[in-house]
């Protein structure tokens, strides 16, 4: 059985017609609360399945994290297929930071590496936070085997950054998309551990 992921079959996925809004205010198309609530919910459960996975960590839940992995893979694929990457201006701010979760846990490097350029776009336009941008930029980067460039992606053995690309300019691009000083994250990050 196929998943709804916008509220519409594909042969219903038209293009939106305008509707009533407040004077000067862009609407965002109908289906845009339906892909919020699809993407929170898968961002949920994939956040609720690691819960239980780090708890317990048996054979079955560990399957059951990366069943689910693919699966949001491949329901963000159709959402990015038919609406491009979804911003904040189509699903809101905490359901495009859902993708963004989602996203990063996406087994296919090369849809990862797609939808970088897409929120590189996105950010360009206004449309998606340029932190969103650091966080897959890095991702990327590091399963690229390449110097990261904002330190987001840390060793989990080590609870070290991976290598970043020019260190000591590091915390400069961090302040330009909204984040700390890396110091201040390992500090976090070690305390946390």
């Amino acid at each position: 059985m196929a998943t709804v992921i916008d509220g519409q079959s594909p042969s219903q996925s038209g293009s939106p017609s305008a509707g009533p809004g407040s004077a000067g205010a862009p609407q965002p198309p109908a289906r845009g609360p339906a892909l919020a609530a699809e993407l929170l919910r898968r961002a949920d459960e994939d956040r609720e399945l690691t819960r239980r996975a780090g708890a317990d960590p048996t054979p079955e839940r560990r399957r059951d994290v990366v069943r689910c992995h693919r699966e949001n893979a491949e329901a963000l694929a159709v959402i990015v297929g038919r609406h491009g990457w979804p911003g904040a201006d189509l699903v809101g701010a905490a359901a495009s930071t859902a993708a963004l979760m989602i996203l990063l846990h996406a087994p296919d490097l090369r849809f990862r590496l797609r939808c970088r350029d897409l929120i590189a776009r996105a950010t360009a336009d206004g449309r998606c936070p340029a932190v969103h941008l650091a966080y897959i930029a890095d991702h990327c980067a590091v399963e690229l085997g390449e110097p990261q460039f904002y330190g987001t992606r840390v060793n989990p053995a080590t609870l070290c950054p991976y290598p970043v690309r020019r260190p000591q300019t590091v915390d400069e691009r961090r302040h330009d998309v909204g984040l700390g000083p890396l110091a201040e994250q390992m500090r976090a990050l070690r305390l946390d551990g």
